[in-house]
């Protein structure tokens, strides 16, 4: 059976509910429009392994959201509720705590915001959401997400390839490498605080990465904009990489020239690689990444190679030795 790009399998009754409530938001529709890096939004936990996560089952909590059985990615499973997908979250920039990211980050302000897209481009830019709303058609895009933890969802995102806003900006062509950066507010985000981590969180994609037609910036789930658990208003999404390399809440873009150098890479470089491809045949130094369990279900599953989007963006690693560019 063929597969169907996931860019293709948004049914037609979704995507006009999806416009009905885009019509209906007027003055809302900022808050539907922009969004590093696990669940819905992942920061992975390097303290901890994926048998010590809490990952939701089938026998868990009730669901506020019934689940949407009808709705599937394009190998048939069927999507993660809006509550899974907005319950269980990692964003240390408010708490390593998953299930009470949403609790801390409900008065986040979203509005106004600008992100800084710049570094080695002949059209630098600052952008509001009202530039990003008019210059970039959202899209509806079903993908997987695979937190390096070893549990993973299945997503119905709004947002728009992130190769427009880079074609806008024109990258030189010393320009190798995109690196991203998150907003660093200790005000909002508590976790912010007296933390050993080295904020503002940044992450970075090759530029050919960063221009592959899955890569997008997500700036809703399910038709509506991001909560700020999920990296509102902003994030990063690159389905065939582990959820800690979709940063959330995006405020400033540079290409450069240089490998950035990742937040995790500088916590853990021994335990975090740069691509941190999906891939179930290495390793996490003190976990395997051969299964993974979806949220919801009860037993593990085989992790697919990039996360099962190998047709897709197989080819940006031929000749690369996968297990040592992890």
């Amino acid at each position: 059976m063929k597969k169907i790009h996931p860019s293709e399998i948004t049914p037609e009754h979704v995507y006009l509910s999806r416009r009905d409530f885009m019509k209906g938001a007027g003055a809302m529709a900022l808050s539907s429009l922009v969004v590093a890096a696990c669940g819905s939004g992942e920061t992975p936990s390097p303290s901890t392994s994926p048998d010590a996560t809490a990952v939701p089952t089938i026998g868990g909590s009730p669901q506020a959201t019934p689940q949407p059985t009808s709705l599937v990615d394009e190998y048939g499973d069927p999507l993660n509720s809006y509550e899974d997908i907005t319950s269980f979250n990692n964003f240390y920039e408010f708490t390593t705590n998953k299930t009470a990211v949403a609790e801390l980050a409900k008065d986040f302000t979203t509005s106004p915001w600008m992100v800084e897209v710049g570094g080695l481009v002949n059209q630098p830019a600052t952008l509001d959401l009202d530039d990003i709303q008019k210059r970039f058609p959202q899209e509806d895009r079903i993908y997987r997400l695979r937190c390096v933890e070893g549990w993973s969802m299945v997503i119905p995102w709004v947002g728009f390839p992130l190769a427009s806003l880079l074609e806008e900006v024109e990258p030189l062509s010393d320009a190798k490498y995109v690196r991203f950066e998150t907003l660093y507010d200790p005000d909002q985000m508590a976790g912010q605080r007296n933390s050993p981590y080295p904020w503002p969180y940044v992450e970075g994609l090759r530029l050919d990465e960063a221009m592959n037609g899955l890569t997008i910036l997500a700036t809703g789930i399910y038709g509506k904009g991001l909560p700020p658990q999920s990296g509102a208003p902003v994030r990063l999404v690159v389905p065939w990489k582990y959820g800690f390399k979709s940063i959330k809440s995006i405020v400033k873009i540079d290409l450069v020239a240089e490998e950035p150098t990742s937040t995790w890479m500088e916590i853990s470089p021994n335990e975090y690689g740069f691509y941190a491809n999906v891939n179930p045949d290495v390793d996490h130094p003190r976990w395997s990444q051969a299964t993974e369990q979806r949220v919801r279900e009860s037993g593990r599953r085989p992790t697919l190679l990039f996360n099962g989007y190998e047709e897709e963006v197989g080819n940006l690693y031929e000749g690369l030795d996968l297990r040592e560019n992890y």
